[in-house]
């Protein structure tokens, strides 16, 4: 049986002709360019993340340079991050003028581990930029404690995290800014590119919508150099209408990952502490339990494997859809040469990047095709249920 590593359709086929509703409303309204459709779902993913002010701007990317821009962040600046994680993490960064300073992960939860990051600051240093990866918040916690006992600001890439929980905080709500992305691909996306910004402080949320339109008060009275990055109404328009089923999706992908983890614990009785990082005497590991108070959105469910190329090779050639994110981190990348940083400066992001392994896992995935991923790979280690 063929599992594809992601089916759009089947979330949007149901929603097929609300969606064109939308859409039509837009057209024929004219406003094509922010607009109501945007101020709308700014208002509505604000109140969803618990905080007074989100801005819409035209990718995830944009979304994390604007939060670093409006903090102040530019060149003579360091900006503490995960080297395990997106290019837009360290290239944002980068793009502001600033330099980014990488510090190591946690190998259970693949976070920045805030020990790492509390080390890696200096007084350059102004501010650290976790991300919320695979959908399960950062240590949040200890985060804040350092950036207030150390004098600096935090900003949160949540770009893979809409719908996620900390305690009784949402993703979107930690820092002093969050940056969230719309790629069709994110457990909240759209038609094409979008990204948003949220926010308590009104100050910098009138600064984003400032840099967001080259600067511009109004009036071609332009205040600051900004950029292009506007939200168009038919994104706006499609994300509302997803938005409305976002619980009822997250929620699908954590019964999801509990069926995995249930499932390929079958094939490998007590070798695979979900706890724990895969050691030598378990060949697959699977997610553990969260931290407690944490609700994961699980936009990725990732094992990990020794022998994970050949694993990846064998699902392929079975035609079962899996990816790797990310297989080679920031630090290793030839656009960051500049930094002087070579293999072995972050062992536990560069095991990570050589060992995990990203499932199917999407609203509308069958539970026989769930069965056919884990007796796939039972086969490859030679197990049996």
């Amino acid at each position: 049986m063929s599992v594809p590593f992601l089916d759009l359709t089947r979330q949007h086929g149901p929603l097929r002709g609300e969606m064109e509703a939308a859409l039509k409303a837009v057209l024929d309204s004219g406003q094509f360019i922010l607009g109501p459709e945007t101020e709308k779902l700014e208002a509505e993913l604000a109140a969803r993340c618990g905080v007074p002010f989100a801005v819409a701007v035209a990718s995830g990317t944009d979304a994390l340079i604007l939060a670093l821009q409006a903090l102040g962040v530019g060149a003579s600046s360091e900006v503490v991050t995960t080297p395990f994680t997106f290019m837009a993490t360290g290239g944002a960064i980068a793009r502001t003028g600033a330099r980014p300073v990488f510090a190591d992960i946690d190998p259970v939860t693949f976070n920045l581990d805030p020990l790492r990051a509390e080390e890696a600051v200096t007084p350059r240093t102004r501010a650290i930029l976790p991300v919320d990866l695979y959908g399960l918040c950062a240590d949040w916690g200890r985060l804040e404690e350092i950036g207030a006992a150390r004098g600096v600001a935090l900003v949160e890439d949540a770009a893979q995290s809409m719908g996620a929980r900390l305690g009784r905080r949402a993703a979107g709500s930690f820092g002093a800014a969050a940056a969230f992305s719309f790629y069709p691909t994110k457990n909240l996306g759209g038609m094409g590119d979008g990204g948003l910004v949220t926010t308590r402080d009104g100050d910098i949320a009138a600064k984003i919508r400032l840099l967001r339109a080259h600067g511009d008060r109004g009036g071609y009275d332009h205040r600051e150099i900004g950029m292009n990055s506007r939200l168009d109404a038919f994104q706006a328009a499609v994300l509302r209408v997803k938005a409305r089923q976002l619980d009822r999706w997250n929620e699908e992908r954590r019964r999801l990952a509990s069926g995995y983890s249930a499932r390929l614990r079958e094939f490998f009785p007590g070798e695979a502490d979900p706890r724990l990082p895969r050691n030598a005497d378990s060949p697959l590991s699977v997610p553990g339990a969260p931290p407690p108070g944490s609700v994961p959105i699980f936009h990725q469910y990732v094992v990990r494997s020794h022998l994970r190329n050949e694993l990846l090779s064998h699902l392929r050639a079975r035609t079962i859809g899996c990816a790797v994110y990310y297989p080679r981190p920031l630090h290793l990348q030839a656009c960051f040469s500049g930094l002087g940083l070579a293999e072995g400066s972050f062992p536990e992001s560069e095991r990570a990047a050589a060992e995990t392994l990203a499932l199917p896992i999407y609203p509308g995935l069958r539970e026989s095709e769930q069965d056919e991923v884990c007796a796939a790979i039972g086969e490859f280690y030679g197990r049996k249920s």
